[in-house]
């Protein structure tokens, strides 16, 4: 039955990206926050330990925004079976070449769609209804990477319905895509900084966001609306006026946690 059909997919996609979910968010949160976190308290960008209630709310909340994407999923069933979408299945049909361009084009896209939405949901008039529950977590963990109130949730799972009307894609593609995007927001809400010292600063990897950057969002609300890259915020002015310098700080501070833990072993 064709009902049955759909319900299926709700089903699988809901339990793929709950498994999704419980690995990228919780193996980072178990060795940063659990396991390790007396060693690598002091390279935690907010000395800050997280309360038991708000993590809570940012499990529950991507519980929710797990289900959302799951109805959004039928939708995206239903353009493909309908004949609206422009999802191939042959990778002979636009060829290779295509293919590894449309990954990054993917990801270029992304990045633009997530930055003007997300801008927009900060308007005070939106806000307190659509993007005020994400913003409860002012010192995120990697558990609210999907804490989103369900009208949020449904701007976020919307992008992939909307590009598969306009741009020739593979799902393996989408599925590099949706990987590299849970990959990049968990690292965003880790509450950790990972990368190195003065990458911020290089002219190989200034224009690429850090765990800084979003985290500073999260605390100070009103600048670094990027998402993969720090090309929109740059140009549009919404970087933080003391982003390099707080990951500069950062890191030093990581840099010195390191080097007792090294010398404590010794």
């Amino acid at each position: 039955m064709e009902w049955q059909i759909y319900l299926d997919k709700f089903i699988n996609s809901g339990g793929k990206n709950l498994i999704r979910y419980t690995l990228f968010a919780g193996i980072p949160y178990l060795l940063f926050y659990v396991l390790f976190q007396s060693k690598t308290f002091r390279m935690k960008i907010q000395q800050k330990v997280p309360k038991a209630k708000d993590i809570r709310r940012e499990m529950l909340y991507s519980i929710s925004s797990v289900a959302v994407f799951s109805i959004i999923s039928m939708g995206i069933l239903a353009l493909v079976k309908g004949g609206y979408s422009t999802v191939y299945g042959d990778m002979s049909e636009y060829g290779m070449v295509y293919f590894w361009v449309s990954i990054p084009l993917l990801i270029i896209l992304h990045d633009a769609y997530f930055y003007w939405t997300h801008r927009a949901m900060h308007w005070r008039p939106v806000f307190k209804y659509v993007h005020l529950i994400h913003h409860k977590s002012t010192d995120p963990t990697p558990w609210a990477a999907f804490a989103f109130h369900p009208l949020e949730a449904i701007v976020q799972g919307s992008f992939v319905p909307l590009i598969i009307l306009i741009l020739p894609v593979h799902p393996i593609a989408i599925l590099t895509w949706a990987l590299y995007q849970f990959t990049l927001n968990v690292l965003g809400h880790l509450g950790y900084e990972i990368l190195p010292k003065g990458f911020t600063k290089s002219k190989l990897t200034f224009w690429h966001n850090t765990g800084t950057h979003h985290n500073m969002h999260h605390k100070y609300f009103s600048c670094n609306y990027g998402l993969y890259f720090n090309v929109w915020d740059r140009l549009m002015g919404t970087n933080h006026a003391k982003y390099d310098e707080t990951f500069e700080e950062v890191c030093d501070r990581r840099a010195k946690a390191t080097e007792n833990i090294s010398s404590q072993a010794a």
